[in-house]
């Protein structure tokens, strides 16, 4: 059984997305919240696998909860996944930053919601390479961004900075395995010892860290 925890300004949204999610014979909403710092006492208390995180509440705002959360030492399986209206939100790619392993528009479909949630809670992140591209993009074009030191991909081998940069363009591994005539397993492996060795909680950190350390920029794979 999968541990939800919703976390919401808007009751009728939680309301909504709580009836769908315990809807499913594999999920179960353990706690909600109404704003950011509500969310991170109740994870604390009820420690769930997934957090479906909306990233515009007053006060202690999902950004500042998604940081605390992933802090948690004892919350380190816990995933959470962002919850926004618009698709392009000017703070996802902090949330991604901070450990978040994906996000969603509030008007996603309803299978496409709770399929969400089982990717995250299986360990993937909720990127597509779509929206991974369109998220950098934005994120690239913004004059004052922040960019991490080169010297964290030092002990990545020559392949696994090739798989890396791959990542962060938004490929699948099966994709990944096509492009470097590997097999889907191969590539697999690759991008786990990436996370290892670059000491990243998932797939969606990946895709960060290439982009702050120039590894790929915007239109680097057309």
């Amino acid at each position: 059984m999968i541990r939800v925890l919703l976390a919401d300004d808007q009751s009728l949204v939680r309301a909504g997305f709580g009836a769908l999610l315990n809807s499913a014979p594999d999920i179960e909403v353990v706690a909600e919240a109404a704003d950011g710092e509500e969310a991170v006492r109740r994870a604390v208390q009820e420690r769930p696998d997934v957090v479906l995180m909306d990233i515009r509440m007053p006060g202690t705002d999902g950004l500042a909860a998604t940081g605390r959360i992933l802090a948690e030492p004892a919350l380190a399986s816990t995933k959470v996944i962002i919850l926004t209206t618009f698709d392009l939100d000017e703070y996802i790619f902090e949330a991604l930053r901070a450990g978040a392993s994906g996000f969603l528009v509030k008007d996603t479909e309803p299978e496409e919601l709770l399929q969400g949630v089982r990717v995250v809670a299986r360990g993937d992140a909720l990127l597509s390479p779509a929206v991974t591209r369109r998220i950098i993009a934005d994120y690239a074009s913004r004059p004052a961004r922040r960019t991490a030191p080169t010297e964290r991909l030092a002990e990545l081998t020559e392949r696994e900075r090739e798989v890396l940069a791959l990542v962060g363009a938004g490929l699948s591994n099966d994709e990944i395995a096509g492009r470097l005539v590997l097999s889907p397993a191969t590539a697999k492996t690759h991008v786990s010892r990436a996370m290892v060795k670059l000491r990243v909680r998932d797939r969606a950190q990946l895709v960060v860290l290439a982009y702050e350390t120039s590894l790929v920029t915007p239109g680097w794979l057309d």
